[in-house]
């Protein structure tokens, strides 16, 4: 098949775009920047805005199905930038899959998406679609995911993943942040003893494989979303030193109350907005709310519909990357 991959530059996107073309199948990745990293596996590449709706129709000719990891993230940023991408952006590529005839979609979302400031704990498909959102980031996805999903039908298949905090080598997101915070060898937590789901990177492309694959074959994921994790829920203190760890840096883990955090998250996000600042803030109300909650997630729905299991441990993925580095 031909097969075109948003955000195949990218971090999970690549790696989406690696395991495909090991199966056999001619893959476009298309991004922003320069994705010389893969051409050497025949990978052809794209560079354009998933913002600019010719461009992504161009992109998508002769195209049987799309994997669509393109998307902004981020804790902070205007608003108006994240809708551009997260929902103009896909609305692009499902018009493009409906003038094109292409019958196959594949959609990144986020579990944040039903995250309504309280814990998850074994959280499955039922959570609805949360209501208030604290930072563009989520609200903007929420968006995403409802078109995706209603755009699903006979002529066109359509699926939405939900993987939870991806990690593994050359991620530019989690790691280099929590890097950061973590000089000095203390790092401050809401709440270490919460337990979260994470994903390793190479599990979370297999997902949107497996997807894809059902999607071609009985489409019983059709029309429907998918929280997808590496099955192995820990405390969030745990996994954040034992991420670090990997990357050779060794850290004391400091409690800090949720409401000391959560203030200063409202704090810092007033004080950016009064001066203007681009930058980001040192803490946020989003970012506490996922760091002082916990959030897992049962894994029954896609090892039913499209039968993903993940194929690294953590301790195998931690191994990668501490072989690896970012």
């Amino acid at each position: 098949m031909n097969i075109l991959v948003t955000g195949g530059g990218g971090f999970l996107g690549s790696a989406v775009c690696r395991q495909l073309a090991a199966l056999g199948h001619e893959v476009t990745a298309f991004q922003r920047r320069p994705a010389t990293h893969l051409a050497d596996l025949g990978i052809r590449s794209i560079e354009d805005d998933i913002g600019n709706a010719k461009a992504v129709r161009s992109a998508a000719q002769n195209i049987d199905a799309i994997v669509h990891t393109a998307g902004k993230a981020g804790i902070w940023g205007d608003p108006a930038d994240f809708r551009r991408v997260n929902v103009e952006g896909t609305e692009n590529v499902i018009r493009a899959c409906r003038d094109l005839g292409i019958e196959y979609l594949v959609h990144t979302s986020s579990p944040s998406v039903v995250h309504a400031g309280g814990d998850i704990e074994d959280g499955d498909e039922s959570l609805p679609l949360a209501t208030e959102f604290s930072a563009p980031y989520p609200e903007t996805k929420a968006e995403a995911e409802k078109r995706v999903l209603a755009a699903d039908g006979p002529e066109l298949k359509t699926v939405a993943l939900r993987p939870h905090l991806i990690w593994g080598p050359g991620d530019p997101h989690i790691l280099p942040r929590l890097a950061a915070k973590a000089r000095g060898g203390r790092l401050a937590l809401p709440a270490p003893h919460k337990v979260i789901d994470t994903i390793f990177v190479e599990n979370a492309a297999q997902a949107h494989v497996d997807a894809l694959l059902e999607l071609l074959a009985s489409a019983r994921c059709a029309g429907r979303a998918y929280f997808v994790t590496n099955h192995e829920p820990l405390p969030q203190g745990e996994i954040i030193s034992r991420l670090l760890a990997a990357l050779g840096i060794e850290v004391k883990i400091r409690p800090v109350p949720a409401g000391v955090a959560m203030t200063a998250g409202a704090i810092a996000e007033s004080a950016w907005k009064l001066l203007n600042l681009k930058s980001e803030p040192p803490v946020t109300r989003f970012s506490v709310e996922q760091l002082a909650t916990a959030h897992w997630f049962n894994p029954a729905a896609a090892e039913r519909d499209f039968g993903y299991a993940p194929r690294i441990s953590i301790e195998e993925g931690l191994e990668i990357l501490a072989e690896h580095g970012l």
